[in-house]
């Protein structure tokens, strides 16, 4: 990867600004924005050839390193090598700045611990270290609240600096993602591949597990945060109490509401609502809840997170533009950059303005597909 930072003139580009899209150039100096303005005939120039530039994609909920470090059943990667193809998938989707989400608290179906865990977020700080990454990394904590050992394994990560987010989750039967048990028949017993009789007493040990340890682990889970001041997300809130519960924990970010209730109470106690990507770009919710696209033509919707597949994120911002009516190219963008930098404090990147880091993406649109064809980060290039 580049190791120094100097002048870079990039011209002839569609510019997405955060409420425009100009014709014309952009000058980077130090890995900073310097100066934005109209066309420039100087030959030193890097023709962008009419291509869209936007900002880096800020990414805060991505489940997909999992997938590189266990790819089969009992099959464990090298962490270091996991990281690095998560890290260039991620880079090449045009996203520069992500919080890796890794699972705390472990529960039947999981093949994975809180030591996989501290394996993969030793191999992400060893990689910013080392500078052989092409994304900014930071660590989102995925807590399981309702799983005996989510607690233990919390602190496993206490008082480690790249932890700058942290969700509170309960995915027992009966509630919040898996209110409808038809839908959680389909998923589990197509995973699990469980007999009728062994799945009913699967459902009934995770909701007395949920009864058990949810509240305490929520509770002190948040404590910590605050006192480390780490952002604080809920994880998919269906009623007016799920709302009431996060705010009283000082939430601030709502991932993945599963109804419009959740949705606008959410918003109406100060919080960011965040949809999954997927869910716009397949057109609904796999689980069977509230559809994004249906959030956004309500106004409910603050940013976006791709989730489980990482191309989703700059996929998704390009399609809510064609499909919801209302909706600027410059606001759907905002959505999976400006916005999400914002609610979890990181005002230098995110949009693309003057001082802000030059962290940016050089995107063609080809059958309503955006190809990313060039990736910077701080003014050096990483794709």
């Amino acid at each position: 990867m580049p190791s120094t930072k100097g002048d870079m003139l990039l011209k002839n580009a569609r510019i997405v600004l955060a409420d425009d899209v100009l014709k014309g150039s952009i000058l980077v100096r130090d890995g900073l924005i310097v100066d934005i303005g109209g066309e420039t005939a100087l030959a030193e120039a890097v023709d962008l050839e009419g291509d869209y530039l936007i900002p880096g994609l800020v990414e805060l909920h991505t489940d997909h390193l999992e997938g590189h470090y266990a790819p089969r059943p009992k099959v464990r990667w090298n962490p270091i090598a996991a990281v690095l193809a998560h890290d260039a998938q991620l880079a090449a989707s045009g996203i520069t700045t992500v919080f890796d989400a890794l699972r705390i608290g472990t529960d039947e179906d999981a093949e994975m611990g809180a030591d996989d865990m501290r394996q993969l977020a030793d191999a992400i700080e060893d990689g910013v270290r080392e500078d052989r990454l092409r994304a900014d990394h930071y660590i989102h904590l995925r807590c399981e609240v309702s799983a005996p050992d989510c607690l233990e394994g919390f602190e496993q990560f206490l008082d480690d600096p790249k932890v700058r987010m942290v969700s509170l989750m309960d995915h027992a039967p009966g509630q919040r993602q898996f209110r409808n048990l038809d839908t959680y028949r389909t998923y589990y017993q197509g995973k699990l591949k469980m007999p009728e009789d062994v799945f009913q007493r699967f459902c009934q040990r995770r909701m007395a597990q949920s009864a058990e340890n949810s509240p305490g682990n929520r509770a002190r889970i948040a404590e910590l945060c605050h006192e480390q001041s780490i952002v604080l997300a809920s994880h998919d809130d269906a009623t007016i109490a799920h709302v009431d519960e996060a705010r009283a924990q000082g939430i601030r970010i709502a991932e993945f509401p599963t109804t419009v209730e959740a949705a606008s109470a959410s918003r109406d106690a100060g919080m960011a609502v965040l949809m999954g990507a997927p869910n716009i770009v397949r057109g609904g919710s796999h689980s069977g809840n509230v559809a994004a696209g249906e959030l956004a033509r309500t106004g409910l919707l603050d940013i976006l997170s791709s989730d489980y597949i990482p191309f989703s994120l700059i996929h998704s911002a390009f399609n809510l533009e064609r499909m919801v009516d209302g909706i600027t190219l410059p606001q759907a963008i905002a959505m999976v950059s400006k916005k999400p930098a914002e609610a979890t404090g990181l005002p230098d990147r995110g949009e693309i303005a003057i001082g802000r880091r030059a962290d940016l993406v050089r995107v063609r649109v080809d059958h309503e597909v955006p190809v990313v064809r060039k990736v910077w980060r701080e003014g050096l290039r990483v794709i």
